[in-house]
């Protein structure tokens, strides 16, 4: 069967699904994705158009598959210690709670397929140990939290890794499975996954020290990207920090916040 191919106005469409189904901003040009990513959909229910396809999602025939579209339309790019100024932060935080004997929380609230948390909780358990800490993960894609809790990795995406982080929370695959790695197991159940939609009220999670919120707001409208920090910040103790992508600004979205260094926040 033919691929169908989307039409401006199917495309249209799409933008307005995903932005309100995510509070993501899809910008004019992705027709190639968009059709790219569905086009297996269609076929699974032999769809001839993706008016079709939208229709069934809006029909919600298909419960489930409201979350597979989201899934598939929500870009993941992400890799270990990714902004390495993040973690020398961290590392200092975590110096700091161990001298003074507190527990540090820390939330990666876009977390993908997982690299960002466990790139925190190795930072936690080097200088925590055993010690009270936690690490939440949280994404909007089903999809990419369930790679997440598996913790298994394309080599590839460890080039940023400290070498003794490798060696100690890392575990190399053999034979079939030459190029990959496993997260250890004891690091791995030191991580909380969760499905969350940061454009919805948010569950009582808690309050945290650091909020990791790096890289996704460049997919939000301003309008969104205000009530996404101000229910964000809602969740960070006072003097906990909010750290950012690099390509990103606070600039016109929050004046609460203190600026620590490019990228890094610090609520009074």
């Amino acid at each position: 069967m033919p691929v169908a191919t989307i039409t401006d106005r199917e495309f249209m469409q799409f933008q307005r699904f995903i932005y309100d189904a995510a509070g993501i901003f899809m910008a004019n040009g992705k027709q190639a994705l968009v059709s790219g990513r569905l086009a297996k959909r269609l076929a699974h229910y032999q769809l001839d158009s993706y008016s079709d396809y939208l229709r069934l999602l809006e029909s919600r025939s298909q419960p489930a598959e409201l979350q597979v579209a989201v899934d598939l339309l929500t870009t993941n790019e992400t890799y270990f210690f990714r902004e390495p100024k993040h973690f020398t932060l961290l590392r200092d935080l975590a110096l700091d709670a161990r001298d003074k004997g507190k527990t540090l929380r820390v939330w990666s609230a876009a977390s993908s397929s997982g690299e960002e948390p466990y790139s925190i909780a190795m930072v936690l358990a080097d200088i925590l140990g055993d010690a009270a800490w936690e690490v939440l993960g949280t994404d909007i894609s089903t999809r990419v939290l369930e790679r997440a809790r598996t913790g298994h990795y394309p080599m590839e995406r460890a080039t940023q890794m400290p070498d003794a982080y490798l060696r100690r929370f890392c575990l190399k695959g053999q034979g079939s499975e030459a190029g990959t790695m496993l997260i250890e197991r004891a690091l791995r159940q030191r991580v909380q996954f969760q499905h969350l939609n940061l454009n919805q009220p948010l569950p009582k999670l808690g309050s945290f020290d650091v909020i990791f919120l790096r890289n996704v707001m460049i997919y939000f409208n301003l309008e969104t990207k205000r009530q996404v920090v101000t229910r964000l910040l809602a969740q960070l103790r006072p003097g906990g920090y909010f750290l950012i992508g690099h390509s990103e600004t606070l600039n016109d979205i929050n004046d609460t916040l203190v600026p620590v260094a490019p990228s890094i926040y610090r609520k009074a």
